[in-house]
């Protein structure tokens, strides 16, 4: 959800390259003894994200993770194929067993929240793990509009959570099973170590401390869903030990190396913005990559690094690269002739990469595509490592809540990244095919807000408003939405000088049950001092 959104209505260059030459062998020395201090063995007794291990990369448990999984199991949540380890089962028994406040607390809020697929619920609870701080707690470390959508839709979980781990003291079950955990994630940590040494080597690349890190946290208890995020600088994955997904470890490590290339070098990405508009014909292209020419790129570069670093054979290198475009990802093959380039030159790829850029012919691209054929519609999962939970889907029905939440996390991006006019475009294409859908039409409002046009924005959120009413609960807003939505109401009130209907609007604001407490502060204010915003600025 989006909250807090500003409300302001008014009438070619090379790089140096010599200083990157290295000798081979020393460099990877250097990324071999990089690796080893990077995911040495580290604590799990971390208490929050800030206080885990050090290093950029480590393999580990998580005490959120473990407790949230304690939740979700204890409320009645099934992972597919759930670890066969008796201590794990016992514990299952056990927590399903339990009957204080707290846990009916838990089974009720659930169950209310508790989504059609076992892999989209599990996606969701795992956002919040992740997000959140400390026991006993649990309170988000992020906060406001920063909090993942996933996470601000378990407005309030956190409550829920520390009273169910007090209840049934989750601490003294996470000190018993913490030395297993431990030794699951020693077995993890020599291949992820060969992941990073032949990620590292391929692009020349030496890993250094910073704010960016990479986590893989084991959990058994996820059965055979893998979870992968990436929050801000935080790049996480979340296996099951016993079948861990190398594949997509590698995958989301590289986008950990190269995420920040695309972003950095955004403007010079803007020539390829044709081949974006053809491979947005592609039925199997997920939906994040075809209104954000960045992020079609990001992927677009991650997969071919992905297959150049894999080492495959020629014909199994030309099958993959045509089975990518296939699916919608066109720059694929000019980026692969690019990468044969770049393996035949010195620099590291973060300075290359301008040049790789330039080296793409949009014109060529463009003529070669004209007779492109893509796949047809597939029921398998569409792509979704950098958003969602990646987990295996039953049946093309139960994919749909999934693919509805992955299309409106994007549109929300959007807005955090102030591209207003992308949301709105995005926030329609949504409701054309649901309409009235309550997050699409509160995002729309706050994206028409962006652009200065209060006379619909007025409109969306009465449409926010009447929807509280509606007798199917997937229509009714959630309450962030519904009393922010009061919020910018009471605001355009005031900035129209009508003080009691802006009132009126911030008490109702305040009313909502289970609202966060930054809209119940926004509407404090409200109530305290007319809503003012700078004119003509």
């Amino acid at each position: 959800m989006i909250e807090g959104a500003r409300l302001d209505i008014s009438a070619r260059t090379n790089h140096a390259v010599a200083s990157a030459r290295l000798n081979s062998i020393g460099a990877l020395c250097l990324f071999l003894v990089c690796c080893c201090l990077c995911v040495a063995p580290a604590s799990i007794q971390a208490a929050s994200p800030q206080a885990e291990s050090t290093g950029p990369i480590a393999v580990e448990a998580n005490p959120q993770i473990f407790a949230t999984m304690c939740a979700l199991i204890a409320a009645g949540f099934e992972a597919d194929s759930p670890s066969a380890d008796p201590d794990l089962a016992q514990l299952r028994t056990r927590l399903r067993s339990l009957h204080g406040p707290a846990a009916e607390a838990l089974r009720d809020y659930y169950g209310h929240h508790v989504m059609g697929d076992s892999g989209a619920t599990l996606s969701r609870f795992m956002t919040f793990a992740l997000v959140a701080g400390p026991a006993p707690k649990f309170e988000p470390v992020l906060k406001g509009d920063a909090l993942p959508p996933g996470a601000l839709a378990l407005n309030g979980f956190s409550e829920v959570l520390a009273n169910f781990y007090e209840e049934a003291q989750i601490e003294d079950l996470w000190h018993k099973f913490e030395p297993a955990y431990e030794r699951a994630a020693a077995g993890i940590r020599e291949p992820v170590a060969q992941i990073v040494v032949a990620s590292t080597a391929y692009l020349r690349e030496i890993i250094r401390p910073g704010v960016r890190t990479f986590r893989v946290y084991v959990e058994p208890m996820v059965g055979n869903e893998t979870n992968v995020r990436n929050i801000g600088d935080r790049y996480v994955v979340v296996i099951n030990p016993a079948s861990p997904s190398f594949d997509l470890m590698r995958h989301a490590f590289l986008h950990y190396l190269l995420d920040p290339l695309p972003i950095r070098y955004r403007d010079k990405l803007l020539g390829e913005q044709p081949l974006l508009f053809i491979a947005d014909r592609a039925p199997n292209l997920p939906y994040e990559y075809r209104t954000d020419l960045a992020s079609f790129f990001d992927e677009c570069f991650v997969r071919a690094v992905e297959f150049r670093v894999r080492r495959l054979p020629a014909a199994q290198l030309a099958q993959e690269v045509s089975s990518a475009e296939a699916n919608g990802y066109v720059l694929i093959p000019p980026l692969t002739k690019a990468l044969a380039k770049f393996e035949s030159s010195e620099p590291s790829m973060s300075l290359y990469f301008p040049d790789l850029v330039r080296s793409i012919d949009v014109v060529a691209e463009q003529q070669r595509l004209q007779s492109v054929k893509f796949a047809p519609p597939s029921d398998s999962q569409p792509a979704r490592e950098r958003a969602e939970g990646v987990g295996t889907k039953k049946d093309k029905a139960a994919d749909a809540p999934t693919d509805l939440e992955s299309e409106l996390s994007a549109a929300e991006r959007m807005i955090a990244e102030q591209d207003a006019a992308g949301a709105s475009r995005a926030f329609e294409r949504i409701l054309l095919q649901t309409p009235g859908q309550p997050r699409a039409v509160y995002g729309l409002a706050v994206a028409c807000i962006l652009q200065g046009d209060a006379e619909r924005a007025i409109a969306l959120f009465d449409e926010v408003v009447a929807a509280a009413q509606a007798e199917s609960q997937q229509m009714r807003p959630e309450p962030s939405a519904l009393a922010w939505s009061h919020i910018y109401l009471g605001r355009m009130r005031d900035l129209q000088e009508d003080r009691e209907q802006a009132l009126e609007e911030y008490r109702a604001a305040l009313a909502v049950g289970n609202a966060p407490e930054t809209a119940r502060s926004a509407a404090q204010r409200g109530i305290e001092k007319a809503y003012q915003t700078a004119v003509g600025r």
